[in-house]
């Protein structure tokens, strides 16, 4: 009986002489070349963007491990915890991490050599996959970070951990309170330039990403639960602290760390503490700069002393918002209008 369909031949590799090779080769360059130069600026600053999370997550990682792996390490596991990480430190939309997983992967290719196993890339998007569906995740990125209230710090400091790791924790909240702080700015900070005195703290915030130093002073607070003042005493004493970084990492059995805090180590600290004493809005290492505005301006205090606290510039529109949403009820309109 005759075969209605040919017998194909069996699959076999294709095999190349050296010179069609080298034209193969050739070719895979140009086009790359081609891509690169029709590829939109801010994709390509996008990508620069993503593989620099993708360097800070191995930082992280390392302070964590003691062990700080190569970035071009690119495997299922560091892919797919690079995908939590972002979901739970970095707070980040799910449609945000899908691109950072394409950023990592185009910028690993072209700038590395390195092609990323379609296995982690795959694994990676399963571990996305639920998190876009969930409607809290993706309204992330939507709006400004919640203000930290002094009566959610008191609600952090009353779960805090025992032991040393919470005496700086809570000292390391208080004092980004107390200082308007960026996260970056808090880690920067210097146990040497901060100075007890009489009325309190003279604290000198260092310079950090091209932002200028600034000198500012922390009072001691009327409440104890959220007297930076008094929680960085504590923690200095406890810590044994007089110069180097103001806040180290603390392992796992209690031995302090001699290198300072990341900045992503403070937005997760503060983070973790929110959760952790189960406040209904989820704060993160900006809360406490915001909250720290918003609240001294309901006390009354002037629009100039709260810059020169927080750092802002006169015509910043991120600082005249925090004003506005403190004043919003302030002589309201809607007020004692006879309604």
């Amino acid at each position: 009986m005759t075969d209605l369909v040919p017998r194909q031949p069996d699959a076999t590799p294709a095999v190349y002489d050296a010179a069609t090779l080298a034209v193969l080769h050739a070719m895979e360059e140009a086009a790359e070349k081609h891509l690169d130069a029709i590829r939109p600026h801010n994709t390509k600053r996008g990508y620069a963007n993503d593989w620099k999370l993708w360097e800070e997550f191995h930082d992280w990682l390392g302070e964590r491990t003691g062990h700080r792996i190569a970035s071009t390490n690119i495997t299922k596991g560091t892919l797919v915890g690079f995908v939590v990480w972002l979901d739970t430190i970095k707070l980040a939309a799910p449609n945000s991490i899908d691109r950072r997983i394409t950023g990592v992967t185009v910028t690993a290719r072209n700038e590395h050599g390195i092609e990323v196993p379609k296995a982690a890339t795959v694994a990676a998007r399963q571990a996305l996959k639920p998190l876009k569906n969930d409607p809290e995740r993706q309204a992330r990125g939507r709006g400004k970070a919640a203000a930290a209230t002094p009566e959610q710090l008191r609600q952090m400091n009353a779960n805090v951990a025992d032991g040393l790791t919470g005496l700086r924790d809570r000292a390391l909240w208080l004092m980004a309170f107390g200082v308007a702080g960026r996260s970056a700015e808090v880690a920067a900070l210097r146990a040497e330039a901060i100075v007890h005195v009489s009325q309190g703290l003279d604290v000198h915030v260092p310079a950090v990403k091209g932002r200028p130093p600034r000198d500012v002073v922390v009072g001691y607070g009327k409440n104890v639960d959220t007297c930076p003042v008094r929680a960085w005493l504590t923690w200095r004493t406890a810590a044994g602290i007089t110069t180097g970084p103001a806040f180290l990492p603390i392992t796992a059995h209690g031995h302090l760390g001699d290198r300072a805090l990341s900045p992503e180590a403070v937005r997760e600290i503060i983070a973790r503490n929110a959760e952790r004493a189960g406040l209904s809005v989820r704060l993160t290492g900006h809360s406490m700069r915001a909250g720290f505005i918003t609240t001294s301006r309901r006390a009354g205090k002037r629009e100039e002393k709260i810059r020169a606290q927080s750092g802002h510039a006169e015509n910043s529109p991120a600082f005249w918002g925090y004003i506005r949403e403190a004043d919003k009820w302030t002589d309201a309109a809607s007020e004692d209008i006879g309604l």
